[in-house]
């Protein structure tokens, strides 16, 4: 038997040579690549793509209809091999630069940037615009007009709307609001030619050199300054400029100003924010002037009961304090409040919510 076998011999078929693969185009390569990828439920952020790209993309999807097997291993070959010789990525385009350099170059540099080489004809305007802080877009939604305004309030993320439109005048609000429910037809060229326009004011808005204002720089370097030299200096701002005094004075917030400044709930939190030591002698430190001893007062009454009285044991025994020793103490108390309104742990009250 197993002689018998051994002398069959097989038929020999004839196997077609399989065909060299398609020649073509990189927009062609990459809707395979596309539709590979899509096929496999794999994320593609498509959208980040310009307008155009997008376009020629979706089209050559459309013309394309069967591509064989050997085609595709032969594209996916390819894509895999320029994807392993990537060393480094850059973002494209100018605004990925100026996103990537954030922080990095001047609001100024970045401005001028912008400029001097203009808004790509398919980009978007309003991706600008709704990535801006409410902050920067408050002024300008005040100047525009009610229509403008609408429009602007449409395009953004529903939450910076709600927060800017809150800032405006009731009377404005009222009319922006009414004015938002007539922007269901308005054509997409004027909506973006409106972005432009906004985005050429914002981007024409000169940088400034300070962060705060100068009553808020005045009323900071005055919270840390000696009582005397702090009183003196106000003195001579009323005899100079008495409005100015008076929003300076309002700016600031030293040991006395917690009864009116600082939430009852948020006393305890002091403990944290200091060590006890100093806690000790800012609240020893305020025996002897009736502001002081209020504001000390306010800070036990606002405790648990036995952490005050541990507190008023350790003052007890702590005795007179150095004038010098006391201002300093308190000071590091008012710092590490400020330091906590920064935060978020705690929200301070001004002055004229006590009026």
């Amino acid at each position: 038997m197993a002689q018998a076998l051994a002398q069959i011999k097989p038929a020999q078929i004839a196997v077609p040579r399989r065909a060299a693969p398609v020649a073509m185009s990189r927009r062609q390569k990459a809707a395979i690549i596309v539709r590979l990828m899509l096929a496999e439920g794999s994320p593609l952020p498509l959208s980040a793509l310009p307008d155009g790209m997008q376009a020629e993309l979706a089209q050559q999807i459309g013309q394309m209809r069967l591509v064989d097997r050997a085609t595709v291993e032969a594209v996916v070959a390819e894509f895999l091999g320029e994807l392993e010789q990537v060393g480094l990525s850059f973002p494209g385009g100018l605004e990925g630069a100026l996103s990537l350099m954030d922080g990095h170059i001047s609001n100024a540099t970045a401005s001028r940037l912008r400029r001097m080489v203009g808004i790509r004809p398919d980009a978007d305007p309003w991706d600008r615009i709704t990535a801006l802080p409410p902050e920067a877009l408050h002024p300008v939604l005040e100047e525009e007009s009610t229509e403008v305004a609408a429009i602007m309030l449409s395009k953004l993320p529903v939450p910076k709307a709600a927060a800017l439109l809150g800032k405006l005048p009731g009377e404005k609000a009222r009319r922006v609001a009414f004015a938002m429910s007539r922007t269901g037809n308005v054509d997409p060229g004027t909506v973006r030619r409106i972005g432009l326009s906004l985005l050429n004011q914002l981007d024409n808005v000169p940088a400034k050199a300070f962060d705060a204002g100068p009553v808020e720089r005045v009323g900071a370097i005055l919270n840390s300054a000696a009582e005397l030299t702090r009183e003196e200096v106000l003195r001579g701002l009323e005899e100079s400029d008495a409005g100015f005094a008076e929003q300076v004075r309002k700016a600031i917030f030293t040991f006395v100003h917690l009864p009116i400044r600082l939430n009852p709930r948020d006393v305890p939190k002091l403990t944290r924010a200091v060590d006890q030591a100093t806690l000790v002698v800012a609240l020893a430190g305020a025996t002897g002037q009736a502001d002081r001893e209020a504001a000390a007062e306010f800070v036990l009454a606002n405790l648990s009961q036995r952490m005050a009285q541990t507190l008023r044991e350790e003052i007890a025994e702590r005795g007179k304090v150095k004038e010098r020793d006391a201002e300093a103490a308190q000071t590091a108390l008012i710092e590490a409040i400020r330091g906590l309104a920064t935060t978020g742990e705690i929200v301070l009250k001004r002055e004229e919510d006590e009026e």
